[in-house]
């Protein structure tokens, strides 16, 4: 457990799971358009979606730095790369999104499919496992253990949107807060990426 550079590891999980994506800004939008209640198998099904995928990025990642050990710096800087592509789209996102008044209801099948076509989830599993949690994806417990703690997480997410969207879309239409916010949050991956690299210890 001392292994895991988690200086490195929060900031990264609660940025990438917090900031908008397909999950949050769906979540949001059927939050307001339909409520909790009608919204609850969606959220469920998001979970279950990003459980399944958490899992198969946890064993994917062993399987390719077993065969592979050399290529596990390779992959750190694959990883910062990624953070600070994420860090300039936090820097540049609205926090916005759309009222639909003919969007779809969707259910728990629904939220478990996005999970597999949604890039931001299957590239933040593989940068998660192969970066930040390498010293311990050869554990199936330890593999299980984090992909649910980070699913919580992620629910943690999808369920703050679904309830305060819309309070969110109404605050951060102003430019000088959403500058502020997206400044600190920018920073904060900036800082995540050069701390993996190992340029800073």
């Amino acid at each position: 457990m001392n292994l895991i550079d988690f200086s490195a590891l929060i900031p990264f999980a609660l940025i990438t799971t917090f900031t908008p994506g397909p999950n949050n800004l769906s979540c949001a939008s059927m939050g307001i358009n339909f409520g909790i209640k009608k919204t609850r198998p969606y959220l469920f099904g998001i979970i279950t979606g990003f459980f399944l995928l958490l899992l198969l990025c946890g064993f994917f990642s062993n399987l390719l730095l077993t065969a592979i050990p050399s290529i596990e710096p390779i992959l750190r800087w694959i990883g910062a790369t990624y953070i600070l592509y994420l860090a300039y789209g936090t820097f540049k996102t609205s926090f916005s999104f759309k009222e639909k008044t003919n969007q779809y209801l969707w259910g728990f099948y629904k939220g478990v499919l996005l999970q597999f076509l949604n890039p931001k989830g299957i590239i933040y599993g593989l940068t998660l496992y192969s970066v930040f949690l390498n010293p311990l994806i050869g554990n199936f417990f330890y593999i299980v253990l984090f992909s649910l703690g980070f699913a919580l997480l992620g629910f943690c997410s999808i369920l703050t949107w679904a309830l305060f969207g819309a309070i969110i879309n109404q605050y951060l239409h102003q430019a000088k807060l959403r500058t502020i916010l997206n400044i600190i949050l920018s920073l904060l991956l900036v800082y995540t990426a050069i701390k993996i690299t190992g340029i800073i210890s």
